[in-house]
């Protein structure tokens, strides 16, 4: 619906060309057509039960879309694809887990494959570096089960980037967070972006955190799918569009944006 002319096939990561996705008999949405470019920093908001995490189901190959076609990195989707890292919404990590940190960013490189590969050393260096990467090296040999929410985002986001992957594909990690903690994880996030080139894809119900750092937004709702530049996809006249109903984008006094009307208002409040 929005965007600029595309570019050239070899810079974008994502190409999305009427694509039309479903369960059974039930379609989340339909005719999308979009592109990420190469490097940049996407946030793909949208109510609760829009399609958010279906993009990225559809991204790494465990869905297929029912009409119309998708490629990453000019391939089509695949399961296990090492050039994507991935933080799932949820992890089953509880205070009773007795597991180092660093052990567990080991898995973003080797899995639980057995075989030649990378020495022990190796594994050890690169999931040392990951830990620096995210600012949480002094987490590594510290328990999963003693960590706080913000302290746990950031051993998963360098479990997914263990494996040096080109894009980064972020569930909901700002759930859960303070507006302060939430902040300080978007500036680790974009510091990756603008200093290893890291396509990156970030589901989020609160857009303020993101917005001053953000190339893209992908706004999912009413089956429908919008996307450009911030300043293009969220106002009051494209999200009417999107919906289908009168939609108001509001601006507080510090610069946050509210967003009121949608199918939910009280889930649209903060986008």
């Amino acid at each position: 619906m929005f965007g600029e002319p595309g570019p050239r096939a070899g810079d974008l990561a994502i190409d999305a060309r009427h694509v039309d996705v479903g369960y059974r008999r039930r379609t989340v949405w339909r005719d999308a057509s979009f592109e990420v470019k190469r490097g940049e920093f996407v946030a793909v908001i949208g109510p609760n039960g829009a399609g958010k995490t279906t993009l990225f189901r559809l991204l790494l190959g465990l869905q297929q879309p029912s009409a119309g076609s998708i490629t990453v990195f000019g391939a089509l989707p695949r399961r296990g694809n090492p050039r994507i890292g991935y933080v799932p919404q949820r992890h089953s990590i509880d205070n009773e887990t007795n597991v180092a940190a660093e052990a567990l960013v080991h898995l973003g490189i080797c899995g639980t494959k057995w075989g030649p590969g990378l020495s022990a050393r190796a594994h050890r260096e690169a999931a040392r570096d990951a830990l620096r990467a995210v600012n949480a090296t002094e987490l590594g040999p510290r328990s999963l089960g003693g960590l706080s929410g913000g302290e746990l985002q950031r051993v998963f986001l360098a479990e997914a980037l263990a494996g040096s992957p080109e894009m980064l594909l972020l569930d909901e990690p700002l759930s859960n967070l303070d507006i302060r903690r939430a902040r300080e994880l978007v500036e680790v996030v974009h510091g990756l972006v603008q200093s290893r080139g890291v396509t990156t894809l970030l589901v989020a119900h609160d857009i303020n955190p993101l917005i001053e750092c953000l190339d893209k937004v992908v706004y999912i709702a009413n089956g429908r799918v919008a996307t450009g530049p911030p300043e293009a996809v969220l106002t009051s006249r494209s999200l009417s569009e999107l919906y289908g109903v009168p939609v108001e984008v509001l601006h507080d006094s510090r610069g946050n944006i509210v967003i009121v009307g949608g199918e939910n208002p009280h889930e649209e409040a903060s986008a």
